[in-house]
């Protein structure tokens, strides 16, 4: 009995002793668990803290793999002012965060009430809670770590989030996602001396990770995050001063950088008013790696050589193919001049003169360029009394003379206007032919009169002209009259200026065919101005001259408008108007030179002979050529009155087809090509369109100091007189082909989906190899093309250790951007058809 007493007594006094120490651990866990929900109440403001401050000390130099993989081929460069200005944090706007969802004391006051409507809830709850919390410390500090070690990051990123979907029913990932789209793109362009820079800091940066460290949103902001993910793939912006595109218009606009679906849709309005494209940012590893994987291999092992010829670095395929030409018959007409194309496109790359440096940036350029550039001194020997071109120290120098204007350019062209006003520089005239054009100072000195002209003369002619008016950023381009016709359609110049043209001009024993194919590309009304000694001088060649042109020109009903002498220059002129009707034409008395056949077709300038002949001038209203333009400026934006009936190149009529292109490139140049690239727009001055269509992109362009050379492929439709009609200018040609200038004469190369259509008919790497030609060092190549196409030109440029700038796709569609550099191989390939 005692016993059994005794034994009971015991009992109780050890469920006492339990039940105290269970009271003891739980005020214990309690009093922890408490002090663990204090502290993860300040854990958002803290991290927010990271983000707003040290935001731009870090993330941008250890942003996870994932997003630095995405765009580990888009390099740019970062100025100074570009990195004091991020450096002192990120916003919460540049974040992508919105008000609504941002502010910090909404964060904690959010997490308190949370915290209190589960206060009233059982203790397992209130416990179960505490053990989220201390999860969701553990994960913001793993995300906090993630930012910090970017050799981990990817995968603790998927661990983080895996565990967020669990605990949070996947409204973190909601916010990841959104974060994850904010790109911010900042590439500017540097010099060769910061380029190593640029390969660490100058990447395309996503913010990842940051939802991880944005935890405790109220349900408030968590529908505005619900309603902002709906849009998430609609925030991107590429301006290197801003970071987020936020409204409408500008989503809508950022289609215009790269619009969905093939080029013939780009003007379809069903279609390019779509919803803004992804980035690579938002893509997912699966497809990223896909797209890598669809680069060919022995793409990416191109091993390219110097080009060795006898040219050096003036080295031009089809004007340098001496195995043709010393097999001409007959160099009389120039033939020696002409192109002669080998057999298969080289591959190899041109090297640099000894000494190069970037060309000086216009307008300097005009009147000086670094000697070691174009390192010829036979013009300023032959020609430096005639202010040609001069020796300046480490310069060439140019005091804007000439054989004509030996006291200056601007004297003459205001002594050109000043015989004939209507000529009227810059309003009637616009478009001006160059004929031998010397050093260019004539076309240089005309931008001045908003006249653009196209400067052409032979190669060696005069050593080096051409490739003088180049490096000054003057437009112009290797060509002679020979036996072929010039690379331009038919009445499209409104001026043809031929200065110190004697005998070649007449070209006797051709019957005049210079001079024709002179009067076939001068628009119906249009002025040609001759200034050559046979008009000033008297001595009996000159004389002679003179009056075998003034029967020429007579018998071609081309009206003497007036001969006048240049007191100051001690030279004048002769100025001639072609016709606008064919009545002169009728009345000759005998058919000499005879009127073309009515099949053969005026346009028709690729590669085709000259003719004896001249073409009717149109005179019905709807036909081009029957009335002059409208006066510049008006007529850029202007369709053509001759495009009434015809059907545009993408399947709307002429006349919309062209206000829909023109609207098209203004918005993508505006939105993207000036601020987005990292292209020091104001250092460009020579610009080529590979395929112009319109000229879109020239006249997109008009308000920028430079000049732009619309190409219209010889396979493409022709729109070149559209170009001219529109006051600029251009040629066409064969891209399977070299092009006829000088190396290293553009400062950006434009090609819009033109490669992928090339490569049908020759090699692209050809055609790589003739882009690195033509392109300056840290000159810019920008190409808009499909997928594929853009894979293997970026595999081709990583070989050429070009920089990559800028790349980004939707659908199929592609644009990529990017710099040329300095670098040249060491092996050397023989070039046989160019070694003399």
């Amino acid at each position: 009995m005692a016993t059994g007493k005794y034994s009971r007594v015991d009992g109780r006094k050890s469920s006492s002793y339990c039940s105290l120490a269970t009271i003891v651990v739980f005020v214990i866990f309690c009093l922890v668990g408490i002090w663990m929900f204090m502290s993860s109440s300040i854990v958002p403001v803290k991290n927010s803290e990271f983000l707003s401050v040290e935001t731009g000390n870090e993330v941008k130099q250890t942003l996870s793999k994932s997003d630095s993989k995405q765009f580990d081929d888009t390099s740019g460069d970062l100025s100074g002012a570009e990195t004091r200005e991020d450096g002192s944090g990120l916003s919460s706007k540049e974040l992508g965060i919105t008000n609504e969802d941002n502010s910090l004391d909404n964060l904690v006051v959010e997490s308190n009430n949370e915290e209190k409507e589960s206060q009233d809830s059982a203790e397992r709850n209130q416990e179960e809670n505490h053990a989220n919390e201390s999860s969701d410390e553990k994960t913001e500090s793993e995300s906090g770590q993630k930012m910090v070690d970017e050799d981990d990051g990817k995968d603790r990123e998927t661990n983080s989030r895996d565990r967020e979907s669990n605990l949070e029913t996947g409204e973190a990932e909601n916010e990841g996602g959104e974060m994850k789209n904010k790109l911010h793109t900042e590439s500017e362009e540097s010099s060769g001396e910061n380029g190593s820079e640029s390969a660490e800091s100058g990447k395309n940066y996503g913010v990842d990770g940051t939802a991880d460290n944005l935890k405790h949103v109220g349900k408030e902001a968590n529908l505005t995050e619900e309603k902002n993910g709906k849009n998430q793939d609609e925030h991107l912006e590429l301006s290197a001063g801003h970071n987020i595109v936020e409204s409408k218009e500008n989503n809508q606009a950022s289609n215009e950088i790269l619009p969905a679906g093939t080029q013939s849709e780009i003007l379809t309005e069903t279609t390019t008013q779509n919803g803004a494209w992804s980035t690579q940012a938002v893509e997912s590893q699966n497809e990223k790696k896909s797209q890598q994987s669809s680069t060919s291999s022995k793409n990416n092992d191109h091993h390219w050589k110097l080009c060795k010829s006898t040219a050096g670095p003036d080295y031009i395929p089809c004007l340098d193919n001496w195995q043709v030409i010393r097999k001409l018959p007959s160099t009389m007409h120039y033939e020696h001049r002409e192109r002669h194309c080998p057999d298969e496109a080289p591959t190899c790359l041109v090297p640099l003169p000894e000494g190069y440096k970037c060309s000086v940036k216009w307008p300097k350029s005009r009147d000086k360029i670094w000697y070691y550039n174009v390192p010829h001194t036979k013009l300023a020997e032959v020609k430096g009394h005639q202010n040609w071109v001069k020796v300046t120290g480490e310069y060439l120098t140019f005091p804007g003379g000439g054989t004509q204007f030996v006291n200056g350019a601007l004297h003459y062209i205001d002594f050109i206007r000043e015989s004939v006003p209507e000529i009227a520089w810059g309003k009637r005239t616009r478009v001006v032919l160059d004929v031998g054009c010397g050093v260019a100072s004539f076309g240089g000195y005309l931008f001045e009169r908003n006249v653009l002209a196209m400067s052409f003369a032979p190669k060696d002619e005069h050593e080096a002209q051409v490739q003088f008016a180049l490096e000054r950023g003057i437009p112009a381009i290797l060509n002679v009259m020979g036996t072929k016709r010039l690379p331009f359609p038919s009445s499209v110049f409104d001026l043809v200026h031929c200065a110190r043209c004697r005998r070649h001009i007449l070209r006797h024993i051709l019957g005049g065919k210079l001079l024709l194919e002179l009067n076939r590309v001068l628009r119906p009304g249009g002025y040609f101005v001759w200034s050559a000694t046979p008009v000033y001088r008297k001595g009996p060649e000159d004389v002679g001259i003179w009056q075998e042109m003034s029967r020429l020109t007579k018998s071609m009903c081309w009206e003497l408008v007036v001969v006048k002498k240049d007191k100051l220059n001690n030279v004048g002129a002769a100025i001639y108007r072609k016709p606008t009707s064919n009545d002169c034409y009728n009345k000759r008395s005998r058919n000499a030179p005879p009127l073309c056949e009515e099949s053969d077709d005026p346009n028709a300038a690729w590669d085709v002979p000259l003719q004896a002949c001249m073409h009717k001038v149109p005179v019905d209203s709807t036909k081009r050529g029957s009335l002059w333009p409208a006066q510049w400026p008006e007529r850029l934006e202007k369709p053509p009155y001759w495009l009434n009936s015809q059907v545009g190149v993408y399947g709307k009529a002429a006349q919309s087809d062209l206000t829909a292109d023109y609207s098209h490139w203004k918005k993508v140049v505006s939105q993207s090509y000036l601020s987005g690239m990292g292209i020091d727009w104001s250092s460009v001055r020579n610009v080529i369109d590979m395929k112009a269509v319109y000229g879109g992109f020239a006249a997109a362009l008009k308000d920028l100091k430079v000049w732009v050379m619309n190409v219209v492929p010889i396979d493409s439709p022709d729109t070149l007189p559209i170009i001219y009609e529109r006051g600029l200018f251009g040629m066409y040609h064969d891209w399977c082909e070299s092009f006829n200038t000088y190396p290293r004469t553009y400062d950006v190369v434009h090609a819009d989906h033109l490669f992928s259509s090339i490569k049908k008919r020759c090699k692209l790497v050809a055609v790589i190899a003739e882009v690195d030609r033509i392109l300056r060092p840290e000159g810019k190549l920008i190409l808009r093309d499909n997928l594929e196409t853009i894979s293997e030109v970026e595999s081709m440029a990583k070989s050429l250790q070009w920089e990559i700038r800028m790349i980004y796709s939707k659908d199929n569609e592609g644009l990529l951007c990017v710099r040329k550099t300095f670098w040249r191989p060491t092996e050397e390939e023989p070039i046989k058809s160019a070694i003399v």
